[in-house]
């Protein structure tokens, strides 16, 4: 069994690539592949490995200094859902590209046992800080959709949102909690005077709420090979069209436009004959490397999601 950790740490963290090798060092040599992300402003990541091994790169994190409050999102699956290991050195965690944020002003954290209570209020309008592709297979009820591709374009869907929740209380979430606590201290800089966040994001909350008793819809989409989970936090029924990135449902793969590595019903006309060619011999190449039993590294990333915004 495979054990996936998803965290995440604002606290500053001095001399950034100092901290990478060694880190990288001891997750290879644990068995662990993922993507951790290092800045000055904090750590980032999801990585999956033994139980021995997550356990151990945890360790070495919370020994930073500043670093030992570090909490994680634990799931399972049978397989590793990463291809490699990837330690990066990076300007942000999650880049939301509007410069510094005072990290000591976040919104009021809100636990998942009292999520509920915050969705039924109204006069609190709750965003939903991930992309639309994540929105498209599950979200709270009622929640707002910014309509952002990536982080960085949250500052400017704000600005055209605004006007329309002025006088409303505002509350945020995401996947793990990390996108929605750099907003909420970004909007307090801006000028709003309280923002709620779901503490620890939508996975604390499938991890702590009974499927009976959730208000969660669908399927909640993370940045690895499990492509979405379900409320139990296995993996759920989405796959990943490896020509566009979107998750692709069991009735999208029934449709003509679905061909494994090539299209999707969504993206069938955003590509032209000669991409879908060269989509096709990719294809070829990864399925008869996996006959062999070998890894297909050569583009094996195209069609994915960065995963910096996993946690």
């Amino acid at each position: 069994m495979i054990t996936v950790a998803a965290f995440y740490r604002f606290a500053e963290v001095s001399d950034p690539e100092r901290r990478k090798q060694p880190l990288a060092a001891l997750a290879c040599a644990e068995g662990v592949r993922g993507t951790v992300l290092i800045a000055s402003e904090g750590v980032n990541g999801t990585i999956a490995g033994p139980r021995s091994g997550v356990d151990a790169v945890i360790a070495h994190l919370r020994a930073w200094e500043g670093f030992s409050a570090l909490e994680w999102k634990e799931s399972h699956c049978a397989e590793q859902p990463f291809r490699r290991l990837k330690v990066r050195v990076k300007r942000e965690i999650v880049t939301l590209g509007a410069g510094v944020v005072d990290h000591g002003q976040t919104g009021t954290r809100v636990a998942p046992e009292d999520w509920g209570a915050v969705l039924d209020d109204p006069e609190i309008a709750v965003i939903d800080c991930r992309n639309r592709y994540e929105i498209a297979i599950g979200q709270f009820d009622g929640a707002l959709d910014p309509e952002t591709d990536g982080f960085t374009e949250f500052p400017e869907r704000w600005a055209a949102m605004a006007p329309a929740l002025e006088g409303k209380r505002i509350a945020m979430y995401c996947t793990g909690g990390i996108r929605c606590e750099k907003a909420s201290a970004w909007l307090r800089a801006q000028g709003v005077p309280e923002v709620l966040q779901l503490d620890g994001g939508i996975l604390r909350y499938l991890e702590r709420v009974p499927e009976a008793a959730s208000r969660w819809q669908g399927e909640c989409f993370v940045f690895d090979e499990r492509v979405a989970v379900d409320h139990a936090l296995n993996p759920g029924s989405h796959t990943l069209c490896h020509a566009c990135g979107r998750a692709v449902s069991p009735e999208d793969r029934r449709h003509p436009a679905w061909r494994e590595g090539v299209s999707c019903p969504a993206c069938i006309d955003e590509y032209t004959d000669a991409d879908r060619a060269r989509f096709a011999e990719r294809q070829r190449q990864q399925q008869l490397a996996r006959a062999r039993g070998v890894a297909h590294l050569a583009g094996a990333d195209h069609g994915t999601r960065d995963p910096e915004d996993a946690a």
